[in-house]
């Protein structure tokens, strides 16, 4: 078990900025692919950023390039989603989870193991 703590969750106004934390509270956090996904009301769990083991990190090209960035604390075992320039369709619950070192990047829900418990992002108009 890899538990998971997110925070950094709220309500912006379209065009602000949040910070999403994870931080795993136990494991061998450089051993472990780190992932934001979200989910709004009524749709699937969507795939936002990653960051492998190594450092290596991508986001949803076709919703988020360009506004959020991922980036990792190995030595604070945590993980943090930068958001910028928030739309309303950014709405949604974010989760973030982990998985054993991998050698590619997963954009998958299901190649995922360990789940945080979710933080609301709300961006008003």
């Amino acid at each position: 078990q890899v538990p998971l703590v997110t925070s950094g969750g709220g309500l912006v106004q379209a065009g602000g900025s949040l910070r999403l934390s994870c931080a795993a509270s136990k494991g061998d956090f450089i051993n472990y692919d780190m992932a934001w996904f979200r989910q709004a009301p009524g749709k699937e769990r969507e795939f936002v950023a990653t960051s492998m083991w190594n450092g290596l990190s991508t986001v949803n090209a076709a919703t988020v390039k360009g506004r959020f960035t991922t980036s990792r604390d190995n030595a604070k075992n945590t993980i943090f989603l930068h958001m910028n320039s928030l739309k309303v369709e950014d709405t949604a619950v974010y989760y973030c989870a982990a998985r054993p070192k991998s050698a590619a990047f997963k954009r998958q829900w299901d190649e995922y193991d360990y789940w945080g418990q979710g933080t609301q992002v709300t961006v008003s108009s």
